[in-house]
Formats: structure tokens, sequence, C-alpha cells
């Protein structure tokens, strides 16, 4: 399921983020979409591991009980999920946009 959305996401975004670049900055423009795709990453699956670890109530997950560990997985996934709102709402917000316009066609 990971992958599709990758695939999907990337090449639109690659695309975007190529489409008024020069030949001769390609490079560094391609270097640093890798170093941020990364560092989004690693910044949410730390981020989102420890809203797991907050919600879960303690360190010693193999000892939690299922309530617990359902209160973690919750709590994540209402995060990520208000996440994605505010994402489409910012999409959304931009006076002139690709997406927007497709949108209303």
């Amino acid at each position: 399921m990971l992958t599709p959305g990758y695939q999907l996401f990337q090449a639109a975004n690659n695309t975007a983020a190529f489409e008024h670049v020069l030949a001769s900055h390609r490079g560094t423009v391609s270097g640093l979409l890798g170093l941020s795709r990364n560092i989004g990453l690693i910044a949410g699956a730390s981020i989102m591991g420890a809203i797991f670890a907050f919600g879960v109530g303690t360190e010693d997950f193999a000892h939690a009980d299922a309530s617990s560990i359902t209160s973690g997985m919750r709590l994540t996934f209402l995060t990520a999920s208000a996440l994605i709102i505010v994402a489409i709402a910012l999409v959304l917000s931009q006076p002139d946009t690709k997406v927007k316009n497709r949108l209303h066609q």
C-alpha cells in the first residue's frame, strides 16, 4: 500500500519541482529533493513514534496492556489524520494551484 502512494506522489511532486528549474541546476534540485524526502521520512517516523509512546503511557511496550497499545495507536492515527487535513486545507487555500484548478474543472 505504501509503494503505490510513493509512486503516485513522487512522480507528480518531482515534475512540479523541476518545472521551472534550469538544466544547469537540476542536479542540485534533485539532491535537495532527496534530502528533504529523507529528512521528512526520518522526522515523521520519529515524531509518530514519540506520539505513540506518549499515547501508550509507558516506555516498556513489551509489558503494556492491550488498551494502552490501542490508546497509542488511536492517538497516532488521529494525529496523522489531522496533519493530512491541514495539508489538504493548505493546498486548497493557495490562490492559484494546478491541484485547485483541476478540482474545479
